[in-house]
Formats: C-alpha cells, structure tokens, sequence
C-alpha cells in the first residue's frame, strides 16, 4: 500500500450527506429565521460551505445572532439523528479492502463523533481506529493539525504515511500544516470552482470511488 493510514473526512468524502441531511437542514432553518430571504440552490449552498466556509456563512453573510445559531444547530442535530447518509458506492468495499491489507483508518470531520459510528455501524463499514469530530474547543478542530498530530502519535507514524481525504478546504488546510499528503475527493459533486481550486492545490485530485482505491491500495 502507499500509505498506512487513511484519513477520512465524513460528509461528502465518505457519505452522500449534504443533499440527504445538511442541505434539507438548512432549507428547514431558513425557513423559519430567514423567510423573506430567497433560498440558496443545493449547489450554491455548497459554493457557501466552500468559501467562506459554513460558519462564516451563517455569521457573516446571513447575520445569525448566537440565539439563531443555536435554533440552527438544533435544528441541524434533529436532522442528523434522523436520516442516515448512504455511502458513495464503492467506498466500504474500498474500506474493507484497505483494513485486510493492514491499513489504518482514521476520521477527521466536523460531524459529531457518534452519528460517524453510527453510519459506519449501520452500513456495516469496518470500525474506524480512531475518530476525531465535532469538538468544543476550536483548537482542536480541523484544519488546526491537533488530530493529525494525535493520529502520528497514536500509531507512531511518520508524516509520509498518511494521506488526509477530504471534499473542501479544512482537511487540505489541516494536512499542510502537519506535512501531511491530500486527496481531493471529487466524487461528491461538480462544480467547477471547488474542482479548480482543489485539483490545483491537492497531492491528488480523485474523481471516483474507483480511481482513489486503485492509487492507495496498488
């Protein structure tokens, strides 16, 4: 194998969860503190999360006060607790491969830590080795290297043998920090600023399931 350890994001890398949870989510959260705005397409909504990032989206573009972020995060939880994303095919069967092989698999995502065991439980996914979500103390979060770090220290591994995978700009922000290989995983979706950006600025930009499996696992 070329790497040792895998490092996962979660939605939309692993699972198909920005049309099936995020997205629906935030339909149901403009409605109720933003009515009279007009609503953002799926794909402009991701354009959002991709710059300036979810959370300066909801602080800085649609002015949410701390009360409105948290009617949002509520509102974000019940979705998450009541629809379980699919995984983009192939990728467990991608997974089980790399775990026979010997491999590390790791997650490093912005869901919370039990809805990532959840969906890897349900969709009878080999069981991460470790797993790094949602975290109160912002330090901790991606793109600040601390999981990255945790992760090397964990398994006394050396930069070179990890490769972080993410869809957006906060795991390829984390891995050059750590000095840490990036994949971009271009399957979830395309349009055409997020592949630019990513193809220019990642180690490798996948645009299938397939084409990631053959590059880590041959």
């Amino acid at each position: 194998m070329r790497y040792k350890c895998l490092v996962l994001d979660h939605d939309d890398t692993a699972v198909d969860s920005t049309p099936q949870v995020h997205y629906p989510s935030f339909v149901e959260t403009m409605g109720i503190l933003r009515k009279d705005m007009p609503l953002h397409t799926l794909e402009g909504f991701i354009l959002k999360c991709f710059e300036p990032g979810f959370g300066p989206f909801c602080t800085d573009i649609l002015k949410m006060s701390e009360d409105e972020i948290q009617t949002q995060y509520g509102i974000w939880r019940k979705h998450t607790e009541k629809t379980i994303p699919d995984f983009f095919e192939g990728f467990i069967e991608m997974l089980w491969k790399f775990k026979e092989a010997g491999g590390i698999l790791t997650v490093v995502s912005h869901s919370e830590k039990e809805r990532i065991l959840r969906d890897y439980n349900f969709h009878g996914a080999p069981d991460p080795d470790m797993v790094f979500g949602w975290d109160s103390n912002p330090k901790k979060r991606k793109p600040d290297p601390y999981p990255l770090d945790e992760i090397m220290k964990a398994f006394s591994l050396k930069p070179s043998q990890l490769l972080m995978v993410d869809d957006l700009k906060p795991g390829l922000q984390m891995a050059r920090k750590a000095g840490v290989d990036f994949a971009a995983a271009g399957w979830a979706y395309e349009i055409p600023q997020i592949h630019d950006f990513m193809k220019k600025e990642s180690d490798y930009y996948f645009e299938t399931v397939k084409s990631f499996e053959k590059t880590v696992l041959y």
